[in-house]
């Protein structure tokens, strides 16, 4: 089993994204609201630091916040399809920040339910 996590820059890509993972047989995933690092940092009020202002910058019209998806697969090729799916649909972002996902082995998954 496979945790896979996409952060997601450009969020106008959301829906398509979750409609493919339906396609390619993800069963479900997590979608939080999340902001990026260098975000938090430029919009904290009271800080006036050098490398700020660079980061101010570069993050000029970027938007401030984004989503971050997971779902938890179970297998390496469920996983394969399911990024290939998502480089298909990012594949006409306009722009190299779009976002990135990544992937984590998992040992057990527990499933919680009520006792009777």
């Amino acid at each position: 089993m496979f945790a896979l996590f996409l952060v997601l820059n450009d969020t106008d890509y959301l829906d398509e994204i979750l409609a493919r993972f339906v396609d390619v047989g993800v069963q479900g995933a997590t979608i939080l609201d999340s902001q990026g690092m260098a975000s938090a940092l430029v919009s904290s009020r009271g800080r006036d630091y050098p490398l700020f202002g660079s980061l101010k910058a570069l993050l000029e019209g970027a938007r401030p916040y984004n989503k971050t998806i997971f779902t938890v697969l179970d297998s390496e090729e469920l996983v394969e399809r399911t990024v290939e799916a998502v480089r298909d649909v990012l594949g006409d972002a306009d722009h190299p920040s779009v976002g990135f996902m990544f992937s984590v082995p998992i040992g057990q998954v527990y499933e919680l339910k009520r006792s009777k």
